[in-house]
């Protein structure tokens, strides 16, 4: 089980340093850390883009983060905040949880979000949001492997980037380079999450305790408020779907629908 938020309710843990759970990958020139090393701001512009992830993987956990978009039009510009067990980008058989704010000049604001699954990703959504960030449900991904259909199982590095996504984030839009730097900012470093050191003691971050709160009866599965929640925001504001174009080559789109995206029991 691995639940990833964006919030910017005050669950967020926005007294942990960026230092203690984190580190920069790449674009260190572009990244700037600020009240007391708890905020960290990437900066793209010409030269360069900025990302930094987890200094462990995670089995399981309980993911959120706090980002503040570029304020400006920004189209073109991808921040991202991923999981994947495939951080150095070498290829094979990774898994991989997307949530890609897509640049626009101003409200409404894109959110596309992705899973990979033994390789296999493809399953793009996108939601115009309706608002900035709030507490409603916009996806879950249900384990189907009693139908064939792979799910994520690896652990997972934290990444969170900002980078030029101008040849398909913002419907052919480009860069508007005078607008340069494009900041964004990450705040909430704070990590609950469950790591195991073999193969062997794998199932110990899957089991439900007071610890590991997050495998609970609670997170397995939505409320009927949060699934009507769900399926309203879905009627409203998903205006790209994976399954809708295809249905084919993705079984979890063949069943029922509402069951697939986790509405239905």
């Amino acid at each position: 089980m691995v639940v990833a938020v964006i919030t910017c309710g005050s669950k967020a843990d926005h007294n942990v340093s960026f230092d203690k759970n984190y580190h920069v990958t790449w674009g260190n020139s572009h990244v700037t850390s600020v009240t007391q090393g708890t905020e960290v701001h990437l900066r793209m512009d010409k030269a360069s883009g900025a990302g930094f992830e987890s200094n462990v993987g995670y089995a399981s956990g309980f993911f959120q983060i706090k980002i503040k978009l570029p304020n400006k039009d920004f189209s073109g510009v991808v921040v991202a905040f991923y999981l994947t067990s495939d951080p150095d980008g070498k290829g094979g058989n990774h898994d991989e949880l997307d949530f890609e704010f897509l640049g626009s000049n101003g409200p409404p604001f894109t959110l596309q979000t992705n899973v990979f699954a033994n390789d296999e990703g493809g399953r793009e959504q996108r939601f115009h949001l309706w608002f900035y960030v709030d507490k409603t449900p916009i996806r879950v991904f249900k384990n189907n492997t009693k139908i064939g259909v792979s799910y994520p199982s690896q652990q997972l590095v934290i990444q969170g980037s900002i980078w030029n996504g101008e040849t398909w984030a913002s419907g052919g839009r480009k860069i508007d380079w005078s607008q340069v730097p494009f900041v964004a900012s990450f705040v909430g470093f704070g990590v609950t999450g469950c790591q195991f050191q073999s193969s062997a003691s794998k199932d110990q971050c899957y089991i439900s305790s007071p610890k590991l709160w997050w495998n609970g009866d609670k997170y397995l599965g939505l409320d009927p408020a949060q699934r009507k929640a769900l399926q309203d925001a879905r009627t409203k504001y998903l205006y790209d779907d994976y399954c809708s174009k295809h249905a084919d080559i993705h079984k979890e789109c063949q069943i029922n629908k509402n069951t697939s995206y986790g509405i239905g029991e």
